[in-house]
Order: C-alpha cells, then structure tokens, then sequence
C-alpha cells in the first residue's frame, strides 16, 4: 500500500508538472503567436501603404500622360490649323488678277532698284508679264517659281527673291512668336 501511494504521489506530482509544463507552452504559444499576429499586422499595414502609394503614384503618371496626350493632340491641330492658314494665304496671293500681280511686281522692282540698279526679272511660267510693264532690263520665266518675282543684277551677284512664298514666310517667320504666344499661350 505504501508503494502504491508512492505510486500514486508520484504520478499526481508528474501530471501536476505536465499541467504546469503545458500552461507554460500554452502561454509561450499564445505570446508567440500574439506577436507574429502583431508582426503580421504591422507588415500588412506597411504592404497596404506602399499598394496605396503605388496605385496614388501609378493614378498621378496616367493622368499626366492622358493630360500630355491630350496637349500633344490640340498643338498638333493647331499646327495644322497654322499650316493651313500659310498655305490658303499663298493660295490667294497665287491666284490674285493679272492687273494685282502686275501692281505687286511693280512695287517689288521698285523696291529692289535701290539694291539692284537694271534688274533683271525671273517670273513663273504662268505671268506673261514684258520688260518694259515690270521696268526691268529682262524677263525670264522659271518653272520653279510658283507666284512673285526673282531679281537679279546683270552680272548674276546680287538677287532679291520676292517670291511671294519667300515674301510670306520671312512674315511668317518674323510674327510667328507673337502667333504663338495668342495660341499656346
């Protein structure tokens, strides 16, 4: 009997160490795993912002992008708008009457006889326009030019090109800044 209740005494004294054993390990457990959910919060709360940046940033860049496209797109228009308009305006100085051209042409020899003593003219193929209706010493027709006149000094060193396309893009060229300052602001 004795042995028995040795017996018994030891097993109590076992199971109440296994007990005390395995509320150790349960509370180390609950510790632990209280501090891996902490850790896995805080790392979630950390994903989560650098998602929410990442999608803030990536929302930002497509805007800029669409708002630069979109900028792209009307400048071009514009552009195309500018280039048209040069193109309408040389259109009508191109078709302008016979008795227009021949004032112009006549204002332009004046203009270049301060440079170029006895001129002589260059003029398109179309004007059928004489020495002596232009006030130069001659005047040949030149297939590469489409409207105005090019003059030039007897010996072939001096020349004045008043093209009306070279007319119009030297204004062109001058104003441009200012047109563009009206349109793109």
């Amino acid at each position: 009997m004795a042995l028995d209740n040795v017996l018994k005494e030891i097993i109590a004294s076992a199971d109440a160490d296994v007990r005390e054993i395995q509320a150790q390990q349960a509370a180390e457990i609950g510790k632990i795993e209280a501090e891996a959910d902490a850790a896995i919060a805080e790392m979630k709360e950390k994903e989560d912002k650098k998602l929410k940046d990442a999608v803030e940033l990536l929302k930002r860049q497509e805007i800029s992008s669409a708002e630069l496209e979109s900028k792209k797109i009307v400048l071009s228009k514009k552009k195309e708008i500018l280039a048209k308009v040069f193109e309408d305006a040389l259109d009508e100085l191109e078709s302008t009457s016979g008795e227009d051209k021949l004032r112009h042409y006549q204002a332009m020899v004046s203009v270049a006889k301060k440079v170029i003593d006895s001129p002589k003219a260059f003029v398109s193929k179309d004007d059928t326009f004489t020495a002596s209706q232009l006030g130069v010493s001659s005047v040949e027709a030149d297939p590469g030019i489409r409207a105005g006149i090019i003059l030039q000094s007897a010996d072939g060193t001096a020349e004045v090109d008043m093209q009306y396309e070279t007319l119009l893009q030297t204004i062109w060229d001058r104003e441009i800044k200012a047109l563009s300052d009206i349109l793109f602001g």
